[in-house]
């Protein structure tokens, strides 16, 4: 049976006729059907009618008869024809500005002011197609161009050390410690640069490892808690809220997504400042609450906050340390784990990021 069906598909392959050869081929055939009907009835409608016909008229009648299809059917050719080609012509330039869409030309859209019927909503579909490609690529090439920008500095930065080296610290001790030092910090800020591009990459090509397990999300709270106040002194960081809850998800994940929010709160507090890490639930769902006192964002930069390489201006700036890429690694893990962030900031205030797991 499959070899049959391969067989028929190759033949199909084989020949192959346009649209427009369908259509008219369509009316042809329906024309036959429809004239051999009629002859035959005709026919045999002579004959119980019992109408007395010498050989010559009768067979008169029959030449007559299929003059009229043969007439018929070459009208009916012509107006299948016209009709076709009418329908197709659309077709034709949606085909013909489609070849002219390219990778530098995604801008360009199909005309859909002529269409009226199922060609328009296909025109349509593909538009809506293109803006997305449009978008797509806009985001990769912005993407590289800012990745590119990102490792333009401290490649210049070890390069200029590694040229100090050459000229003065064969000899210098002092000026090939700094050298050494400064090296080492900016080959640092790279790995962490390229290891948040990687992640990000394998997240757009959803081949990011994700291992979901049942943890104690509370416990896990009081590790980030532990962790930070080790590392930091200089601010308050406190569980006021922290609710035994077991949660499914990839726990090592969930982890720096929440390590993302209370560094970011570390950085724009002012020293003496209070952090806090709250879980609850609520409605069906798992909150974590990241709470700060510090400098706040304003209205313009809350919605670009998760984009990738934004930096809001002023006090939030690239001499605060990180990559720019972290609120975007902690928004992509959130959403994995079937998640949404709220953020409520108010400048000099504080900022408040509120995370909501369904499982």
């Amino acid at each position: 049976m499959n070899k049959i069906k391969k067989y028929i598909n190759s033949i199909e392959e084989k020949v192959r006729f346009s649209i427009k050869a369908k259509i008219t081929l369509n009316y042809v055939f329906a024309l036959i059907i429809t004239s051999a009907l009629s002859t035959t009835a005709i026919y045999f409608l002579l004959k119980e009618i019992k109408v007395d016909l010498t050989p010559n008229a009768h067979l008169t009648v029959i030449v007559v008869i299929s003059m009229f299809q043969v007439l018929q059917c070459m009208i009916l050719i012509f107006v299948s024809m016209r009709i076709s080609k009418k329908a197709m012509a659309q077709v034709d330039i949606m085909r013909k500005e489609v070849e002219e869409i390219s990778v530098n030309n995604l801008n360009k859209r199909l005309d859909i002011s002529g269409s009226k019927n199922e060609l328009k909503d296909l025109a349509k579909t593909f538009n809506l197609m293109l803006e997305n490609i449009e978008k797509s690529v806009e985001v990769q090439n912005q993407f590289v161009s800012d990745a590119s920008h990102e490792l333009r500095t401290p490649i210049a930065v070890i390069q200029g050390y590694a040229n100090l080296i050459s000229r003065w610290g064969k000899n210098d001790k002092e000026v090939l410690e700094e050298s050494i030092d400064a090296i080492k910090e900016e080959s640092e800020s790279m790995k962490k640069l390229i290891e948040s591009l990687l992640f990000l990459s394998r997240g757009d090509k959803n081949t990011q490892v994700i291992e979901k397990e049942d943890f104690e999300l509370d416990k896990l709270i009081d590790e980030i808690v532990k962790e930070s106040t080790m590392i930091d002194d200089t601010h308050t960081i406190i569980s006021k809220n922290n609710e035994k809850i077991t949660i499914n998800g990839d726990k090592s994940l969930i982890k720096e997504a929440i390590r993302i929010f209370v560094d970011n709160s570390i950085k724009y507090t002012p020293e003496n400042g209070n952090i806090k890490i709250n879980t609850f639930l609520k409605n069906n769902g798992v909150y974590i609450v990241v709470e700060d006192d510090g400098i706040g964002i304003s209205k313009d930069d809350l919605p670009k906050m998760f984009n990738r390489f934004y930096r809001c201006d002023k006090s939030r700036n690239k001499n605060s340390g990180g990559t720019g890429l972290g609120l975007s690694i902690a928004k992509y893990i959130i959403e994995k784990h079937n998640g949404k962030i709220k953020v409520y900031s108010k400048l000099n205030e504080g900022t408040i990021i509120s995370c909501e797991l369904t499982f």
